[in-house]
Order: C-alpha cells, then structure tokens, then sequence
C-alpha cells in the first residue's frame, strides 16, 4: 500500500477528509492516506511542501500562489473551496480599539511572513485606503495559541483569522471581533508537489475523486450541522451559518482567476512578478 502524506487546517473546511479517511475509502483503492494538521496555517504547510514532509496540502489560494512564485516546487491541481473565506478582524476583549480605522498603524498579529493572517492584512489596509509602508506592521506569533497570547498581553494589536474558528474565543470574552474582511477569490485549493505528482498521477486523481464525490454532497449528509458543531465546539447557529456560506468546488481555478489573483498580489507588491498559469496550475 502507498503512503501518502497531505496536511490542512484542522477546520471544519476539512472534515469531508477526515470522514473519507475513517471510512477506510483511501485504502479501499490500495492508498494509505496520512494526514498531518498544520496548527501554523498556510506559511506552516508551504515549508512543509518545500522540504518534502508532506506530498499534497488543502491551502489558502493565495499563500501557495505567493509561494510557489517564490520557488516552491508545487502545483495548484484543483480548488477545494470556492467560496471566499471570511476573515474576521480580532482585537482583544478589552482592547481601546473599537472599529478598524482606529487599527491603522498598529500592530497585526501574524502566523509567519507569507501565511494567509500576513497577506489578507494588505487586503484589508488596501480595502481601508491605508498606506501599504507606513500603516501595517506586524508581529509572528505562529498560531491562533499565540494570537490569544499574542493580543491578551498587548505584543500584538489586531488578528486576523477565519470568523468561524474563532467565534468559540470570542464568546468566551478573550478576543472581540470588530470587523470581517472576505478574500476576494476562492479560498482553499489542493497542492501537490511537482516531484510527487510527475510519478503518481492516478494516485492523485484516485484521492481528488474520492474527496470530492464527499464535497458534492457534504452539506446533504444528515445532522452534518450538528457533527461539525459538536466537534469543532461550535454553536449550532454559527454552523448552520457557516454552512450555508460556504461551496465546496471540484473543479479547477481559470487563468481568469489566476490573474485576477496575481494583480493583486503584485499590486500589494507581495509578490515580485507574474508568472504564467501553467506555472502555477497543472490540469489533470
């Protein structure tokens, strides 16, 4: 049986993989399937990817763009979601700051340079008008742990995440969300690296369609509001929420879409160049 390694957020975007994998459906197909959690998000994944610890990864669309730009080894083979993820902008409970301007200048709690916490901090100085030099700065605090270590001590100012994940810290009175920031393009694609992909095409193709016959149907599965909000400890209210925003995709992003996203990307100056859609994305 062939091992393969893929890591993700442990999220509630993910669980359609954790059910494939305790119904057995990767070994079924002669695929022993191991998947590795990356509390550290995208920035976390990406290394991971460079150095071979793991062969495929469920990423934020614009992490892996940057990264691969910047000589990861790695090509986008399919989007996971198609929605866009929803930030939200979190202060600490008792924090001075009330709405997002009042964040201009100060400090953004990141996971590591190049996560998605980092990139959609420009997208939200860029939605606000702010000055890219002189109104962000930031301090790496690797994890969501760190975030609420991170704010609660004031090392940090504002912290961005996705809304979801976070609201359980927000109802508990650590942090206070005070605002939401959309990415604006489709949020989780799959990655493989090019080495791994090159020698086991079928395999791939074999793990993508088992994921995604899970993803077409996901949201008809029954009590799948209740799962999610028991295991993730979410309330119901929020999943049902989450749900009913979120589309899973089995398809691949266009060159459109690729462009759409590197004009941003550059025009924030996070990455140093364009480079063309079959640098990025391999069609299987």
């Amino acid at each position: 049986m062939k091992q393969i390694n893929i890591g993700g957020v442990p999220e509630h975007f993910n669980l359609a993989w954790y059910m494939t994998l305790k119904n057995g459906e990767y070994k079924d197909e002669g695929i022993n399937l191991r998947w590795k959690n990356y509390f550290g998000g995208t920035g976390a994944m990406n290394k991971a990817l460079r150095e071979g610890e793991i062969d495929m990864a469920v990423i934020l669309t614009e992490g892996v763009i940057k990264d691969i730009i910047d000589g990861n080894p790695s090509k986008i083979v399919q989007t996971f979601v198609q929605s866009p993820l929803i930030w939200g902008i979190h202060v600490a409970h008792d924090s001075k700051f009330k709405t997002v301007e009042d964040l201009k200048g100060t400090r953004a709690a990141i996971s590591r340079y190049g996560s998605g916490s980092h990139l959609m901090a420009y997208i939200n100085a860029e939605n606000h008008q702010w000055n890219i030099e002189k109104d962000l700065n930031f301090e790496v605090i690797k994890n969501l742990d760190g975030a609420i270590e991170g704010l609660t001590n004031g090392d940090a100012d504002y912290f961005m995440w996705e809304k979801f994940t976070t609201k359980p810290i927000v109802d508990d009175g650590i942090f206070r969300r005070i605002d939401n920031c959309p990415s604006p393009w489709p949020c989780f694609v799959i990655a493989v690296r090019e080495a791994f992909l090159e020698s086991n095409l079928e395999d791939v193709k074999t793990i993508l369609n088992i994921i995604n016959n899970t993803t077409e149907e996901f949201k008809d599965i029954p009590s799948i509001d209740k799962t999610i909000a028991n295991r993730y400890d979410q309330k119901l209210e929020d999943v049902q929420e989450w749900l009913s925003l979120t589309e899973w995709s089995q398809d691949i992003l266009n060159e459109s879409m690729i462009n759409t996203i590197q004009d941003k990307l550059l025009y924030l100056d996070i990455i140093p160049k364009k480079v063309s859609y079959d640098k990025l994305v391999k069609q299987l």
